[in-house]
This record gives C-alpha cells, sequence and structure tokens, in this order.
C-alpha cells in the first residue's frame, strides 16, 4: 500500500511539473500591451469585435447582475456612456455568465442604455484574466491597454480621470 501511494504521489509530481512547464496559451493581459481581440454578440445581437473599433478608446468592463460592486458602479457607466460621444469613448460592459434574457430585463429595470455584449462561456473573461469582478480594461485608440482597474469605482470622476489620461 505505502509503495502505491508513493507511486502515485511521484506521478502526480510529474504531471505537476508537466503542466507548469507548458506555457500557457496566451500571456495575461498587461499594461501597455496590445488588448486582445474578441467577438461577442450584443443584448440587440449586434456581433462587436474589438478589433473593429481601433481608432476610438475603448472601456472594457466585465461584471455581472449579481454582483453587488458591480451594479453599484453602473450608475457611472452609464453617466460616462451619455457624456462622451461614440466617436471618443466606446463603452462595452461584458455580462459573464448569465443568459441574455435575465440581462436585459436587469438592464432595463435598472435604466441602463450602455451596451452590454453576453460571454456566456467566460471565455473573454478568461482571456483577459479576469480574476474577480468588477474588472475594467481602458483600451486606447491603438488597442493598448493603459490602465487595468480590479473593483468598483466610487465615482464618476474616477472613471473620467482615467479617461482623460487616453487619446
Amino acid at each position: 500500500m505505502k509503495k502505491k501511494l508513493t507511486a502515485v504521489l511521484a506521478i502526480l509530481l510529474v504531471l505537476g511539473i508537466v503542466i507548469t512547464a507548458c506555457p500557457n496559451e496566451a500571456p495575461a493581459p498587461e499594461v501597455g500591451k496590445r488588448a486582445p481581440d474578441f467577438e461577442l454578440d450584443a443584448l440587440d445581437g449586434q456581433s462587436i469585435a474589438l478589433s473593429g473599433l481601433k481608432g476610438t478608446p475603448v472601456l472594457v468592463n466585465f461584471w455581472a447582475t449579481w454582483c453587488g460592486p458591480c451594479t453599484y458602479e453602473m450608475p457611472f457607466l452609464q453617466q460616462v456612456y451619455e457624456d462622451w460621444p461614440e466617436e471618443e469613448l466606446v463603452l462595452l460592459a461584458i455580462n459573464i455568465q448569465e443568459g441574455s434574457s435575465k440581462v436585459s430585463q436587469f438592464m432595463q429595470s435598472q435604466g441602463f442604455s450602455f451596451p452590454v455584449l453576453l460571454d456566456s462561456q467566460a471565455a473573454v473573461a478568461q482571456q483577459y484574466s479576469v480574476m474577480g469582478i468588477p474588472s475594467t480594461f481602458f483600451i486606447d485608440s491603438d488597442g493598448v491597454i493603459q490602465e487595468i482597474k480590479v473593483g468598483a469605482f466610487r465615482s464618476q470622476a474616477d472613471i473620467v480621470t482615467i479617461l482623460s489620461q487616453l487619446d
């Protein structure tokens, strides 16, 4: 029994070394690097690709309806969406793993009108190495990540401060 346990532990150790030695499919996004491209469907059915927005700064916010800090900051995102012309900023709220009807109902009940993309399999959240929500990525007009914020914004001014540093 002791030999079997030792053999199993040895196999697990070797597998652990092999798994950790294999490179990840793609490096985690970071400030100063190009934002990973993605394409997702919006609540209105339109397909939106990040690469199609090149030339305009983009704010990408990962969230869910059940997330208290996410819903806390949404009025600030709505105000930014209303105050910034689409030619100067594209705001994309990416909902993680919730159905379109639930998300639509939430957006309507709260009076939010900014674009919501559906990441039903959390593939884009994984691509962006999202470890907690809300997580917000500020991407400049060249497609480079300029700032990453994990956690809720406390005010609209906090968002605007970062946006004013983008081109």
